[in-house]
């Protein structure tokens, strides 16, 4: 069954499956990536037939899904290219309009849901994320001025672009909502001089977050807390969020935005960093939902844009970065592959390829341009942000021209 799918749905590259019988038959063609598959047991067949968007990833942790030739990489790149030829077959457009039908309840993230969806993928252990990450640990997309460039300092290049459309003046009131281990909130106080509240759902990332705001000698001017965004009694001069909206649901939308508008001062605005879906609504991988993100979901800008009109807030700004977060991605998948002997011995290796499938894929995802990262500025006041954007080049060549603010992450080990 499963061949039947890929002899109606392969149109770019081959795959060669060898069945648990030991029948080997060939399908697609040579125009790409090859691969051969070995299927262990009957049921898997059938499995991968009816829902290969979960089921591929599934098998391939369990051992039930083997690679003879070819690689990870190679079978993801295959999967991905036949996107549109695979949810074409008429098993694949049942799966398809269930998905569709269940993505409000896939992404209701009440409070108390909320939490528990972070805790699943940010509260596993510090240390697996200190071994595929920079040393900032940043989890969310780089920005690459340059390829040639470390993965650490496409993160600080990240920060201080985010940093130069927030208008920062010493003194200023800075909301980060889902601030990681605290290093944009560290960044702009040591770089702007504002004062910073940052909130998580993590309690791991919390503990990480305070320690470094005490080494930094910032306790009086950084507070992280474990709080909800819509729990937040205080007025802010700025907000930021970075790598946080995946996680808020569609259908709480409405509440995040009034919540913001609600947050800001008069002459307050917010930069929005997300990723973003180019090719309109959709729904999130199954696999990726189950396992890495649940309640997780990417939105296309049709969807985000909408909800913010019906609010106060001024949209003053979007930038579009495409290819920004695959080559984040090949950082991390290039650190991880290098210490995944130590991760399997955090865990186990049924997780590290959990983990493998999940950092391919994504890198694929932005690859393919079916994904983006956008960023939107907005403010509650058509005069809060000047009316051309050269306010932003100059202050972002001016950091870049001087020396960076020492921070404890960078006094260790290169970024690697």
């Amino acid at each position: 069954m499963f061949g039947s799918l890929l002899k109606h749905g392969l149109k770019h590259g081959r795959v060669d499956l060898i069945d648990h019988r030991g029948h080997r038959r060939s399908y697609g063609s040579d125009n790409g990536p090859a691969v051969t598959l070995k299927l262990h047991d009957a049921a898997v067949g059938r499995e991968l037939a009816f829902n290969p968007w979960l089921k591929v990833g599934e098998a391939y942790m369990d051992g039930r899904l083997t690679i003879e030739q070819g690689s990870l990489y190679d079978l993801i790149d295959i999967g991905l290219a036949n996107t549109t030829a695979l949810t074409g077959v008429w098993t694949q457009r049942l799966s398809d309009g269930a998905n569709r039908l269940l993505r409000w309840w896939h992404q209701t993230n009440p409070i108390g849901r909320a939490r528990e969806n972070v805790a699943h993928h940010y509260d596993l252990s510090r240390k697996l994320f200190s071994l595929f990450l920079d040393e900032s640990m940043q989890y969310s997309c780089a920005y690459w001025p340059k390829l040639s460039i470390s993965l650490g300092e496409a993160q600080q290049a990240k920060m201080r672009h985010i940093a130069s459309k927030l208008l920062l003046e010493p003194g200023q009131l800075v909301l980060d909502i889902g601030c990681g281990w605290g290093a944009l909130g560290i960044y702009l106080a040591k770089t702007a001089g504002v004062k910073v509240i940052g909130v998580t759902l993590s309690k791991e990332q919390l503990e990480v977050a305070q320690q470094r705001a005490k080494d930094a000698g910032l306790e009086g001017q950084v507070e992280f807390r474990l709080q909800d965004y819509r729990e937040i009694p205080e007025k802010f001069d700025r907000i930021v969020s970075v790598g946080m909206f995946e996680h808020v649901g569609l259908k709480h939308y409405p509440e995040f935005f009034k919540q913001v508008e609600n947050l800001l001062k008069p002459t307050g605005a917010m930069l929005l960093h997300a990723i973003g879906r180019r090719d309109g609504p959709g729904y999130t991988n199954p696999w990726l939902r189950k396992y890495i993100f649940p309640g997780g979901y990417s939105p296309a800008l049709s969807e985000v844009l909408p909800v913010i009109e019906k609010t106060g807030l001024w949209v003053t700004d979007i930038e579009v970065l495409r290819l920004h977060y695959a080559e984040t991605l090949k950082a991390w998948r290039a650190n991880f592959e290098k210490h995944r002997a130590e991760i399997k011995a955090l865990y186990d290796e049924r997780f590290c390829r959990m983990w493998e499938f999940y950092l391919i894929g994504s890198e694929l995802s932005f690859r393919y341009d079916y994904n983006m990262v956008f960023q939107i500025q907005m403010a509650r006041g058509i005069q809060t942000v000047p009316m051309t954007r050269d306010y932003m080049f100059d202050w972002e060549r001016k950091e870049a021209a001087r020396e960076f603010p020492q921070v404890p992450w960078q006094k260790g080990r290169a970024a690697e």
